[in-house]
């Protein structure tokens, strides 16, 4: 096997994730490296390379992983964020030195992967978080990669990077994200979109469901038709294939598998990790909350049956005429992706510069179009978009071309959601999109009520339109009017 040999990267940790990177690399003529402490896994990478044995290797000692790869060292840990992450570290720290690379490939929370990279600097090692999306699959085939950090460790590892990333026109679906943890940070709303694309198709779906009464096989048929257009996108691309999923766990079973599985929702943390972000910035995602909210939801099963007893809510049909409905559904989806994505570039948008992370959101868009577990067809609008404003554009609803897509679908999503007013069918992230979209889109909204009150009871002061300065007034109540 090549015992001399010097690698050019290694990782820690040979799950399915870790192994299929080091295969997709090998793949890419790296010699590769892995560490577990479970020897047969470190078996069972070699045995699934015999195309590359020669360049791929699994071991189960730190010491031997770190002794041989090349110099500046270049390491990936992709193990359960957490404690984990900094066992790790503390045990690396005594075989490696000054100039070192060392990538935290999971889904850690940015604070975390800040105060790693704060702890790491001063002993001369170089500390990168790194989002990954793409799935098991993706990692062996061409994810998506989101490295942050610093960027001469970033030039290090950007070869391996871009060989082994998804490619869209040719170009790889990985870019630098960024200064110290915004890996980490753009990943984090990564997911949190992803949170509410998956919502919203689960509101269409209920609604051609239970509104229309369409069958598994109309609902394949027209997510395939979706795919085909504008919506074109993994999340709808792999809806279309669920519906026609067949029931695995029995012999001779035709009952689809969508009709079986349990509806309450799991989660990882990682969309709430956003909503509580984007408040601490602040910057308004409520697409996102709803959808993290409606998990939660889900979550009371039991609650909901003895309510669904209780109230005895009936769905009722869709009123209006089917293949009509359906094409304002597509385009009410179609505004809803939009707007799902215009909060979260938002928020990388404010938190670039609150945070000093330097954040490219033209790369970020532009590394999303592949390999990601939310690219879409709709992210090279975006990422024109933001070629022509330089950057500089704190929310996608402001471009020209966008607002013109978004005015061409607006009357749908009205028309959607008063028939689903009337269904019983709970359209919140929908919902949510719209009233986002009306409230940032009016000049003039009805907070300064709100700034009345708030001065009325707590003295919290408001300004004025007529002129400048900050306001407070001695309000006088029922009771003083009284007297």
């Amino acid at each position: 096997m090549g015992q001399n040999i010097q690698y050019d990267f290694g990782m820690i940790g040979l799950g399915v994730m870790g192994s299929n990177l080091l295969l997709n690399m090998a793949g890419h003529q790296f010699a590769v490296i892995g560490f577990d402490k479970d020897v047969q896994k470190g078996q069972a990478l070699e045995a699934a390379s015999s195309d590359v044995s020669e360049v791929i290797k699994g071991v189960s000692t730190l010491e031997e992983m770190v002794r041989s790869l090349k110099k500046p060292r270049k390491m990936m840990m992709l193990v359960p964020a957490g404690k984990a992450v900094d066992s790790v570290i503390e045990s690396l720290l005594p075989l490696i030195e000054q100039g070192d690379v060392v990538i935290d490939g999971g889904n850690s929370h940015y604070t975390d992967t800040l105060r790693r990279v704060t702890y790491l600097k001063p002993k001369g090692i170089h500390f990168m978080g790194m989002g990954i999306s793409g799935g098991e699959h993706g990692a062996r085939t061409g994810p998506s990669m989101m490295p942050g950090g610093n960027m001469e460790a970033y030039n290090q590892v950007k070869p391996i990077l871009e060989a082994v990333a998804a490619k869209v026109d040719g170009e790889p679906c990985t870019a630098y994200m960024g200064k110290d943890a915004a890996g980490h940070y753009v990943k984090m709303v990564h997911n949190g979109i992803e949170y509410a694309m998956m919502q919203l198709i689960s509101e269409v779906y209920d609604l051609m469901k239970r509104g229309l009464g369409l069958n598994n096989d109309e609902l394949h048929d027209i997510f395939g038709r979706w795919n085909g257009g504008e919506l074109q996108s993994y999340l709808i691309d792999i809806t279309e294939d669920i519906f026609v999923q067949k029931d695995d766990q029995k012999e001779d079973n035709n009952v689809r598998l969508i009709d079986l599985i349990l509806d309450k929702a799991g989660s990882k943390g990682t969309g709430k990790w956003t909503s509580q972000d984007a408040m601490d910035l602040p910057v308004a995602v409520p697409t996102i909350d709803t959808a993290v909210s409606f998990r939660t939801i889900s979550g009371y099963k039991d609650e909901r049956v003895e309510a669904a007893k209780l109230y005895k809510n009936e769905i009722k049909k869709v009123s209006l005429d089917k293949d009509t409905f359906i094409n304002q559904l597509e385009d009410a989806l179609y505004f809803g992706f939009i707007i799902c994505y215009a909060q979260g570039l938002a928020m990388l948008y404010q938190a670039s510069k609150q945070l000093g992370m330097d954040i490219p959101l033209h790369d970020v868009v532009k590394i999303w179009r592949g390999g990601c577990i939310i690219r879409s067809k709709l992210l090279n609008d975006f990422y024109k978009a933001f070629k022509e404003n330089d950057n500089e554009l704190p929310n996608i609803l402001l471009d020209k071309g966008i607002a013109d897509i978004i005015k061409s679908k607006e009357d749908s999503i009205r028309t959607v959601i008063k028939e689903a007013i009337d269904t019983n069918i709970a359209l919140g992230g929908l919902t949510s999109a719209l009233a986002y979209f009306d409230a940032y889109t009016t000049e003039n909204m009805p907070t300064n009520l709100i700034q009345a009150q708030r001065d009325y009871f707590g003295a919290h002061t408001y300004q004025r339109i007529d002129m400048p300065g900050v306001f407070h007034t001695g309000w006088i109540s029922k009771e003083e009017k009284s007297v």
